[in-house]
């Protein structure tokens, strides 16, 4: 009983951090200083760009880089960081530099936060995660600096580092222009980096960390990389490439000679921007393409993308690479009357299906409602509505230019769509740790009913 009043206050502790972290934000950022012109921002627009901030979303209601002030988009950028390694993380990388000793309460948080299977490690685990994000971040930054020091001169270091910030804790928030990254759509450097980006935060820290350990082990003993990786990494990287390489064969292919996108440019120039629409629809939110010129096969698509995120213990959203991969996985063992659930030679745990299930149907019903809901206070077309709920419920950023015209509502039911997409599947994912069924000796009884 303990211990389940204790996951239970874990839940509520996380998402009462997410809750206070947001508020201060909003308060922050509705001061004076904080806006360009030097007055008070509306406290809804404010509230939701600390939402769109600390929940890693990217969906904007002001321009960025016009409507705020240097101390604004340092708020900003400070909420991103916090939102992309997580609030849980945050405090307890404070309390590992002021050598604080954690308790066994912190140490359960810790682990719900990341949702990880076992408490030893923890603390070796944050210092690896707030390193390894750092010097990823930082090596970002300097890569950016290459383009943007020579176009802004000093600016272009304030620049760098905020859009590689976003980009790799998956916000797609940046500080260069209104239309995104539409006027680096060609650019390579700034493709590549912000693809690799995306791609190395949305992947998630235990892929990282199994990658690394195989690259150590290798020096010592010959090394089968792929099959001695562990279960989840091999999911998680194969689903990832195959959803970034389909997404963008099906873009290239629905966009090809669409005149509002592709059609003027050549083959090479069709498969780059290809390859970024695919990759940002992983919940980072940057744009090459205006997505409101995309045709409506390749929308389609990108809601699927943006529903599927990226993978687990990263900085990504959506229900999860691995979620999926289990359901389509599942969903074949039935068709084949198998009993067991079976990848790449391993059974997979009746519970982690469950849970699949759970976190897909949540994220539907937050966005079909959401969608619902925004149709019911607006008057934009159904695919812009669609894509927008799709978006801020897998915490993506990408609009088709609905975000800035909505109105008082449909900001207020965005805000909590976005809020509801970044919690929603860190409760169920403590719920199913933290909440075991005792096993009764006197069951009901079963009766056959009809499916599908």
């Amino acid at each position: 009983m303990k211990k389940q009043r204790l996951k239970t206050s874990t839940t509520h502790i996380i998402l009462l951090s997410f809750i206070v972290v947001i508020m201060i934000g909003a308060l922050l950022l509705s001061l004076p200083i904080s806006s360009a012109d030097g007055k008070a921002t509306p406290f809804v627009d404010a509230l939701f760009t600390a939402t769109t901030s600390t929940c890693v979303t990217g969906l904007v209601v002001v321009p960025t880089v016009t409507a705020w002030s240097v101390f604004g988009q340092a708020v900003i950028l400070v909420l991103i960081q916090i939102g992309g390694l997580g609030v849980v993380t945050i405090m307890s990388a404070l309390m590992i530099m002021l050598h604080k000793r954690m308790g066994i309460g912190d140490r359960l948080l810790l682990q719900d936060a990341f949702n990880l299977n076992s408490l030893s490690g923890l603390i070796r685990f944050v210092k690896k995660v707030v390193f390894g994000t750092l010097i990823v971040e930082g090596i970002g930054a300097l890569l950016y600096m290459t383009v943007f020091i020579p176009e802004f001169g000093a600016k272009g270091i304030w620049i760098s580092v905020f859009t590689s910030v976003s980009a790799f804790c998956n916000a797609g928030i940046d500080i260069i222009a209104e239309n995104s990254l539409c006027g680096y759509a060609l650019n390579p450097i700034i493709n590549i980096v912000t693809c690799a980006l995306i791609i190395l935060g949305g992947i998630g820290y235990i892929v990282w960390w199994d990658v690394i350990r195989l690259i150590k082990e290798s020096r010592r003993r010959k090394v089968r990389f792929f099959r001695d990786l562990t279960l989840h990494s091999k999911i998680a990287i194969v689903a990832t490439l195959v959803l970034i390489f389909v997404g963008a064969g099906l873009i290239f292919a629905f966009e090809y000679n669409n005149p509002l996108t592709m059609k003027d440019c050549t083959v090479w120039e069709k498969i780059e921007l290809s390859f970024f629409q695919s990759v940002t629809t992983r919940t980072a939110g940057f744009a090459t393409l205006p997505q409101e010129n995309l045709t409506n096969a390749s929308s389609i698509i990108c809601l699927l993308l943006m529903f599927i995120g990226g993978s687990p213990v990263g900085t990504a959203g959506g229900i999860k690479t691995v979620t999926i991969a289990i359901l389509f996985a599942s969903a074949f063992a039935s068709i084949r009357n198998k009993q067991d659930t079976e990848m790449f030679g391993r059974s997979i745990k009746k519970e982690a299906i469950s849970k699949a299930v759970a976190v897909t149907s949540m994220s539907f019903i937050i966005m079909f409602v959401s969608a619902v809901l925004l149709l019911a206070v607006t008057d934009a077309a159904a695919l812009d509505v669609m894509y927008e709920t799709a978006s801020a419920t897998a915490t993506v950023g990408l609009t088709r230019n609905l975000t800035s015209s909505l109105n008082t509502l449909g900001k207020l039911i965005i805000t909590f769509t976005m809020y509801l997409g970044r919690v929603g599947p860190i409760s169920l994912a403590i719920a199913f740790k933290g909440k075991k069924e005792v096993q009764n000796i006197v069951k009901n009884p079963t009766e056959e009913i009809s499916v599908g």
